[in-house]
C-alpha cells in the first residue's frame, strides 16, 4: 500500500463531486477520502443511504462553511421500487414486514404518481440520521423504539415513470431539500394498497452540480496508489478535480 512520505495535514480547499457507491455509509466514505486528501477539514452536503449511489457533495477546508446553503439545494434521482412488498426500512436492506398482491393497471399508477407531485407532508423513516435527544432515530428503530415524527413539507417537482414491468417502477424524481425517497416510495406503496420499497437509488444531480461531473472513488485510488508519483504530485491531482469555492455562490 502507498504511504505519503509526509503525513502533515493540509490546508485543501474546494468541492468533490463523488459518485458514491453502494454498499458504504456516507460517514464511512468521508473518513475514506480524506485518507487520500489529508485534508484539515472534511465534510460533506447531504447524506446518501448505503444502498444509493450517485452524487455525495465533498467540502473541504474553506468550502464546509457553505454546507448550509448546499443543503437547500433541490435534487434529482433515479429510483427503483419494488411493489408488493414493505420494509421496516423502506428499501431492500431491511426486513420485510408485509407481503401484498399486485393489482393495478398503468392508469392507476399514474394517477398515484401525479398525486404525489407539488407540496407534500412527509414524514421522516425511523430508519435514517435525524436525532433525537442526541442520538439518530435509526438507533432507537434497531431497538425497535419508534419515535414519533413531526412531518416536514417538502416539493416533488417532477416524478415521471420510466419504466414498468411487472411488479418493477423506475422512477425519475426531481425534489426540494429534505425529500426521503424511500419515505415516497413506501408512501406510493401504502397508497396503491400493496405496499413498495427502493431496491436502487441514485442521485444525479444536487443543484446546478449534474452527474457528468462526477469523479470515482477508484479515480482517485488511482491517483493515491500510483507509485510513479511522489506525494507533491499526487497531491496536485487529487486537487485538480475539486471545484472552486466560488461556484457555490454562482
Amino acid at each position: 500500500m502507498k504511504r505519503y512520505k509526509s503525513r502533515l495535514i493540509r490546508n485543501v480547499n474546494g468541492v468533490l463531486l463523488l459518485d458514491k457507491p453502494q454498499g458504504i455509509s456516507s460517514s464511512s466514505l468521508l473518513r475514506k477520502i480524506n485518507k487520500l486528501f489529508c485534508a484539515n477539514k472534511i465534510g460533506h452536503a447531504g447524506t446518501l443511504d448505503p444502498l444509493a449511489t450517485g452524487m455525495l457533495l465533498i467540502c473541504f477546508g474553506k468550502a464546509t462553511k457553505f454546507v448550509k446553503y448546499l443543503l437547500n439545494y433541490d435534487k434529482r434521482y433515479k429510483v427503483i421500487a419494488k411493489l408488493g412488498e414493505s420494509t421496516n426500512t423502506f428499501d431492500s436492506d431491511g426486513v420485510i414486514v408485509r407481503v401484498s398482491s399486485v393489482q393495478l393497471n398503468n392508469n392507476k399508477l399514474k394517477q398515484c404518481l401525479e398525486s404525489f407531485k407539488g407540496v407534500q407532508n412527509q414524514i421522516p423513516p425511523m430508519f435514517s440520521s435525524l436525532k433525537y435527544r442526541g442520538l439518530p432515530l435509526y438507533k432507537y428503530a434497531r431497538k425497535g423504539i419508534t419515535i414519533p415524527r413531526k412531518p416536514r413539507i417538502v416539493h416533488i417537482y417532477n416524478l415521471n415513470l420510466l419504466k414498468k414491468t411487472e411488479n418493477i417502477i423506475e422512477l425519475d424524481v426531481s425534489c426540494s431539500k429534505g425529500t426521503y425517497i424511500r419515505s415516497m416510495i413506501n408512501d406510493i406503496g401504502e397508497t396503491l394498497g400493496c405496499g413498495a420499497h427502493v431496491i436502487a437509488l441514485r442521485r444525479l444531480s444536487v443543484g446546478k452540480y449534474i452527474s457528468s461531473s462526477m469523479i470515482s472513488i477508484n479515480t482517485l485510488e488511482t491517483i493515491f496508489y500510483n507509485d510513479s508519483f511522489d506525494d507533491l504530485e499526487a497531491f496536485c491531482k487529487l486537487d485538480e478535480l475539486l471545484i472552486p469555492i466560488h461556484s457555490i455562490m454562482l
